[in-house]
C-alpha cells in the first residue's frame, strides 16, 4: 500500500508567548501544497526500513515513520511486520513539514492497512505524540493552528488556481536560532481577518521569524524580494525557514533562481 505525504506552507506565523513547558504559543495558518514524498508499506515476514531520494540525516530510531509504527504497535500488539520504504523528495528542516507529514501519513496508512478503523480524532491524538505539526496532516486541509501548533480550527480558504513557486536555498536554520531572534507578542490584527482579504496579505500577513533570520541569512530575504519583483501577490518564508514561497496569479516568466537551489512550481 502506498501514499504520498505532502508538504505545507504557512500563511502568517505569530509567536505569541513562551509557555511554562518550554514551548512557544503560536498562531498560524497551514495550507497543504502538492510537493510529495512517497511512502510504501508492505506486509512482510521480516521488518525492514529503507529510504531513497534525499539523504535523511540522524538515527533511524528518530524517524517519525518508525515512531508512528511503534505507537500503534504499543496499543495494538500482534500487528504483522512491515517492509517500509520512503522516497524522500520534500527538503528536510526547511519549514515545509515534510517529516511531520511522513509521520502522520504513516499513521493513516497503517490504519488502512491493518483495518484498525481509527477515526481522525484518534489519529490526531497519536499524531500529536509525534510532533506539533503532525496532527495537521491527518485531515490535511487549511487550518488555523494555535497552541504549539496542535490545536486546529478549519478555515474557509482556497488558493485554487494560484501558481506556487517554492524555493529552498539549502540554508540550515535551527529551531533554537529561529526562536532566539523573536520577542513574543500578541498579533496586532486577527489572522482570520487578514486572511479574508488578499489585498492585506503583503503588508499584514507576517511571519515573525523573518526579521531576525533575514538579518542573519540575507540570502533568504533576497529570495522573497525577488519573488515580489517577479510579480507575486504574496511571498513569505514558510515556518522557521529556510524555504520561501511566492503566490502568483499566473506563472511568472522572469523569475530566476540559483542552480543549487531546490525549486518547485505547481498550480494549486
Amino acid at each position: 500500500m502506498i501514499s504520498f505525504p505532502n508538504a505545507k506552507i504557512n500563511l502568517g506565523l505569530h509567536i505569541i508567548g513562551k509557555r511554562k513547558d518550554g514551548y512557544h504559543e503560536i498562531e498560524t495558518c497551514m495550507v497543504p501544497v502538492p510537493l510529495f514524498d512517497a511512502l510504501e508499506m508492505i506486509l512482510d515476514k521480516k521488518p525492514t526500513w529503507n529510504s531513497t531520494g534525499m539523504d535523511i540525516p540522524g538515527d533511524s530510531k528518530d524517524n517519525l515513520i518508525l515512531k508512528a509504527e511503534k505507537l500503534l504497535r504499543k496499543d495494538f500488539p500482534g500487528l504483522p511486520t512491515l517492509n517500509i520504504h520512503l522516497h524522500k523528495n520534500i527538503p528536510m528542516g526547511a519549514g515545509l513539514g515534510g517529516g511531520s507529514a511522513d509521520g502522520a501519513f504513516a499513521l493513516k496508512l497503517m490504519n488502512n492497512l491493518f483495518d484498525l478503523h481509527l477515526d481522525n480524532f484518534f489519529l490526531e491524538e497519536y499524531a500529536e505524540q509525534l510532533g506539533s505539526d503532525c496532527p495537521f496532516f491527518i485531515e490535511n486541509t487549511p487550518k488555523i493552528a494555535c497552541g504549539r501548533g496542535e490545536i486546529l480550527e478549519p478555515i474557509e480558504l482556497s488558493l485554487k488556481g494560484t501558481y506556487l513557486v517554492l524555493i529552498n536555498p539549502g540554508i540550515h536554520v535551527g529551531t533554537k536560532e529561529a526562536y532566539a531572534g523573536v520577542t513574543p507578542a500578541p498579533p496586532k490584527v486577527k489572522l482570520e481577518e487578514v486572511l479574508a482579504d488578499r489585498g492585506r496579505w503583503k503588508a499584514e500577513l507576517v511571519n515573525d521569524f523573518e526579521p531576525s533570520i533575514f538579518r542573519t541569512h540575507p540570502e533568504i530575504g533576497e529570495i522573497k524580494a525577488k519573488l515580489y519583483e517577479a510579480g507575486a501577490f504574496y511571498s513569505a518564508m514558510s515556518g522557521s525557514g529556510s524555504s520561501v514561497f511566492g503566490l502568483f496569479e499566473k506563472k511568472p516568466t522572469d523569475f530566476e533562481s540559483k542552480d543549487n537551489y531546490f525549486r518547485f512550481e505547481a498550480i494549486l
